[in-house]
């Protein structure tokens, strides 16, 4: 009777198929490439004025209207190419054998350290550290 009972777990052990690691690339799959890719292709415009209003914040106006629009046009062209690759790519992990965005994010993760104090030569700073009184 214990050897049976004994078969019987080793049994349902066997079949029992568990992970308990979430790989990274898991959070990526192919719909969401083919969605990222139809945003990116459709959307690749909207990357012209954002860019100009970038550059205006950062740098000021002439840099805007010179630098700004010839980034922003191709920062566009980048996004529409990107886009018609995951497109036409989408049930293929292509790109370092996964799904994973061919365009890097705008967002800054700062998991490496602090961006909001960035390392500056010089004792002045063009960054708001202080308050204004």
């Amino acid at each position: 009777m214990k050897t049976l009972v004994f078969f019987a777990a080793l049994a349902i052990a066997a079949t029992a198929l568990a992970d308990i690691h979430d790989p990274p690339s898991n959070d990526y799959g192919p719909t969401r490439k083919l969605g990222r890719g139809l945003s990116n292709f459709f959307l690749a415009p909207a990357e012209i004025p954002v860019t100009i209003c970038t550059v205006n914040t950062n740098e000021g106006n002439a840099a805007a209207a010179g630098y700004g629009v010839v980034r922003g046009v191709g920062r566009s062209a980048t996004r529409h190419i990107a886009g018609l690759l995951e497109i036409l790519l989408w049930p293929v992990p292509a790109y370092r054998q996964s799904y994973y965005p061919l365009l890097p994010s705008d967002i800054p993760w700062i998991h490496a350290g602090y961006s909001e104090f960035p390392p500056e030569l010089g004792n002045e700073t063009k960054y708001p550290y202080v308050r204004d009184y």
